[in-house]
């Protein structure tokens, strides 16, 4: 990975799923519309040799708007895999490079469904977990271990240094690995600011 490479993460697109728009009150007309919506703000942000993260619930297990839309997204696209979210339908079922191909050309490649990585973060490597659900614990958690998930639509909101990527709470496109230092430490300080229980 060169150093001009940036990193994403997103969730829960739900590309052609009729009813996620009423569901979480998406601000889409339609389903081409919202498709067409995400795909321009992914494009708008991704280079073509960036990672983009997906954790989860790209489609609703179907298969032909999994190719489709995956043939339309920039970057180097890695997903979760399958033990519980809705790409059952399209993700293989083990960890590994998919038939699938982004519009930068490159395989998308399937992840184990959950996992620990350490991208460089303002000079230092920086655990993150990643899973769809969100996790009470997580691997390195106590040594300053980030974790990120989706499945919660922006309706959750646990404690510590966690974040919901998901496109409802995100303005339907991904987030930079850029920008999770601030939003973390805002997190964080908002946690540790909170009045001590006195001791009895």
């Amino acid at each position: 990975m060169s150093n001009s490479t940036n990193i994403f993460f997103t969730s829960d697109t739900h590309f052609g799923h009729a009813n996620i728009i009423r569901y979480c009150n998406r601000p889409f007309p339609s389903v081409p519309a919202m498709d067409e919506a995400m795909i321009e703000r992914w494009n708008a942000r991704v280079g073509d040799d960036d990672v983009v993260y997906h954790l989860g619930d790209f489609t609703l297990s179907n298969r032909a708007t999994a190719s489709r839309v995956l043939g339309r997204l920039r970057g180097r696209i890695q997903v979760l895999g399958y033990p519980w979210h809705h790409d059952r339908g399209w993700v293989p079922p083990t960890p590994g490079p998919s038939p699938f191909t982004s519009a930068s050309g490159h395989a998308v490649e399937i992840l184990p469904p959950l996992l620990t990585i350490s991208p460089e973060v303002d000079g230092r490597r920086q655990p993150i977990a990643l899973c769809h659900f969100p996790l009470g614990e997580w691997d390195r958690r106590h040594h300053g271990a980030w974790h990120l998930h989706g499945h919660s639509h922006g309706n959750y909101r646990g404690s510590g240094a966690m974040l919901d990527v998901g496109v409802d709470d995100h303005d339907y496109a991904p987030v930079a690995l850029a920008d999770l230092p601030a939003i973390m430490m805002a997190k964080t300080d908002r946690l540790t600011a909170r009045p001590r229980a006195s001791a009895s």
